[in-house]
């Protein structure tokens, strides 16, 4: 390894000249026929007429460079053009480094050898110039449902591992966690364009109606054998339809499964409203990968609560704190002071930390995290059988997006840490519960890491003779006696309205 100064900055390097792309794909250099290499790079139309005659391996990684320059060989295809990954990514390596102002990546530690590309090539990534190693931990073990669990854990924050690690075991001593399903269904929301308001909300009324939904699923379920259309909610903006499609997707987290079903539904839809323009399969009422109130309130993917009853004894001597200070200090952070902020699904210590180091590990789309970490948790004082005082605690997660088939699943490494937890790939006996386990089992992680509060704020309150506390908790309990009744007023007038339209 040698220190290179580029621009004013010092980049670690490979030490690289013009023969290391000569050594085989099993060496570590980044070099393979050195004879060859050392050859006069032959003309673009010489290397055009050798390449149709005998193939790309006849020719050096310069020419191939060289008909790459030339639009011969588009740089994208190589993989194709090359009929060998890592050659290909070598390659491009080199084009990407020498065309750029640092130079930088041809001779870098990014590394790219050694690895199973034909998992990645048309499914996971294009453009392919290596891979990115992060470092997996493990935590637990945790008691979920009856069953210890290792949770594996990809992070670069230093102390997560062993902050959830220490929640797992205050759930696991205290008997472990429980979890249960509440719904099942991922969303798209294409956008339609009508004529006018007034065609808008006939369009909507047909949608809404017992026909429209009949016709609109059988069209929607002949495109897949797992797809199966769970509900259909409709808004109306001006002359704009929005249709939130709800779709069961199997073990899949769906969205190309649902995408194509959405469009064989449009087709419909437009054969009986002719005058009717697709504005966009995806018109953001799904809502994908962005805050979203819509996705708090009905849910999106999965929706799950993890529940623990935690010791008295485990919270004073593990947790170094008490059951009192901890419910105060959940009331006035999770709670008011989330929302204070005016957050959306946010009212939680850090359950986006535990949920994307899992998705991470298990392959699963790292940007859903938005929406999936959205969360509440809860706890208060609960009376044991000796009279002792325990924690409850409960996180609420509504929509989760996971899948255990598809995309990064079927990467090795990934594969092998949803191996670890038994939900690997699609489940043959009941379609759909591998992915269902991996949402409960990520809900009850979620809430072992929020049980490591006091790692983060002092949840010790100092005492006072004044009664000054006890006045301060009183009043963040009528507060957050505020805030439920606000929320359950919220969801009483949703089901309302929902009742009307259905009548």
């Amino acid at each position: 390894m040698v220190m290179k100064r580029l621009g004013g900055r010092k980049i670690l390097m490979r030490e690289f000249s013009t023969k290391s792309l000569n050594k085989s794909d099993d060496d570590e250099s980044d070099t393979v026929d050195e004879d060859r290499q050392d050859e006069d790079v032959r003309s673009a139309s010489e290397c055009k007429r050798v390449m149709e005659a005998q193939g790309t391996s006849a020719l050096t990684d310069n020419e191939i460079i060289l008909l790459v320059k030339e639009g011969v060989i588009p740089a994208y295809a190589l993989e194709k053009k090359l009929e060998s990954f890592e050659r290909a990514i070598r390659i491009r390596r080199s084009i990407i480094s020498r065309a750029s102002f640092s130079k930088a990546l041809e001779g870098s530690l990014l590394p790219y050898k050694h690895y199973d590309y034909s998992k990645v090539h048309g499914q996971c990534c294009e453009n392919v110039i290596g891979y990115m190693p992060i470092p997996v931990g493990v935590a637990g073990p945790i008691r979920i449902d009856g069953t210890l669990y290792h949770i594996p854990v990809s992070t670069t924050e230093g102390a997560l591992v062993a902050s959830i690690s220490r929640g797992c075991k205050a759930i696991t001593l205290s008997g472990g966690a429980s979890t249960a399903l509440l719904k099942d269904g991922m969303s798209r929301g294409p956008c339609l364009q009508l004529p006018s308001a007034m065609e808008a909300a006939r369009l909507k009324l047909w949608v809404d109606s017992y026909e429209g939904h009949q016709v609109i699923t059988e069209s929607f379920e002949s495109t897949s054998r797992f797809a199966k259309l769970r509900g259909l909610k409709t808004a109306v903006a001006g002359r704009l339809l929005f249709i939130r499609f709800v779709t069961f997707t199997g073990d899949a987290m769906g969205m190309n499964m649902i995408s194509k079903g959405c469009e064989r539904a449009l087709e419909t839809i437009c054969e009986q409203f002719p005058e009717a323009r697709v504005v966009t399969v995806s018109g953001n009422y799904c809502i994908d990968k962005k805050p979203a109130a819509i996705n708090w309130i009905e849910g999106r993917g999965k929706s799950v609560v993890a529940e623990a009853v935690i010791s008295g004894h485990v919270v004073e001597n593990m947790l170094k704190t008490t059951v009192k200070a901890l419910c105060s200090l959940n009331i006035n952070k999770n709670l008011i002071g989330s929302a204070m902020a005016g957050s959306v699904g946010g009212f939680n210590a850090h359950a986006a930390n535990t949920l994307t180091a899992i998705f991470l590990a298990t392959g699963q789309d790292p940007a859903q995290n938005v929406e999936s970490s959205n969360c509440i948790t809860l706890m208060e004082p609960a009376e044991g059988e000796d009279g002792a005082i325990n924690l409850r605690i409960s996180c609420t997660m509504p929509c989760i997006e996971v899948g255990t088939v598809g995309g990064g699943t079927v990467l090795p490494p990934q594969a092998v840490c949803l191996e670890m937890l038994g939900c690997r790939g699609p489940n043959a006996e009941e379609p759909g519960a591998n992915a269902r386990k991996l949402a409960r089992i990520i809900c009850a992680s979620v809430m072992a890491g929020e049980l490591s509060l006091p790692l983060y704020t002092k949840t010790r309150a100092a005492p006072s003779a004044s009664g000054t506390n006890s006045n301060l908790d009183g009043l963040s309990l009528k507060i957050a006696g505020v805030l439920y009744c606000i929320i359950a007023a919220t969801n009483i007038i949703i089901a309302i309205v929902k009742n009307r339209q259905r009548w």
